[in-house]
């Protein structure tokens, strides 16, 4: 079996009329399609919903699902909110700057952008609390091949001391310097 692709992911939202309106509004993703049953086809539960699907660009999907006879959306209360993030890319760090300039105007509080040496981030949460990262890469191919040889030896040395291995700590050097 080879994997082709992620068909989709899919998070829950508060309101999916909201949601859509979001991600087209601020993101620019197009809205391609709403599924809703009052059972579950999975499971058959009785358990009305609303799945909507955006298009995230050259094959990737983003579902939501809006539950309204389930509780409160919440979250791992032991998890910090930065873990659990969708990233996307985007073509150049021109569009990353503009792009938080857009969101930042339109009142949404924007992080970054912060230099991981390979790519440049910024961050910033949907309106359903989930934290999302847009990317402009900046590899260069030397960057790259330096990291591939350092990902097992830096993975064994974690599962056996699960302290933060240094083979790749210059990725972030500079972004990291002012906390010396």
């Amino acid at each position: 079996m080879t994997i082709e692709r992620i068909h989709h992911v899919a998070y829950r939202c508060r309101d999916a009329r909201e949601t859509v309106n979001w991600y087209v509004q601020h993101l620019q993703m197009d809205f391609v399609l709403a599924i809703a049953e009052d059972r579950v086809p999975s499971t058959k539960a009785p358990d009305p919903y609303m799945h909507v699907f955006l298009d995230a660009g050259q094959g990737n999907v983003l579902a939501f699902f809006e539950l309204p006879n389930s509780p409160e959306m919440g979250r791992d209360p032991h998890t910090p909110a930065w873990v659990q993030h969708i990233a996307f890319k985007v073509e150049s760090l021109a569009v990353l700057e503009e792009t938080k300039a857009r969101l930042q105007a339109a009142g949404i509080e924007v992080i970054g952008p912060t230099d991981h040496t390979i790519f440049k981030s910024i961050y910033f949460f949907d309106p359903n609390g989930h934290r999302l990262e847009l990317v402009a890469d900046c590899a260069t191919p030397d960057m790259l091949q330096r990291l591939d040889a350092v990902k097992w030896p830096m993975l064994d040395e974690w599962a056996q001391t699960r302290r933060a291995p240094k083979h790749a700590a210059w990725m972030h050097e500079q972004e990291l310097k002012a906390l010396d």
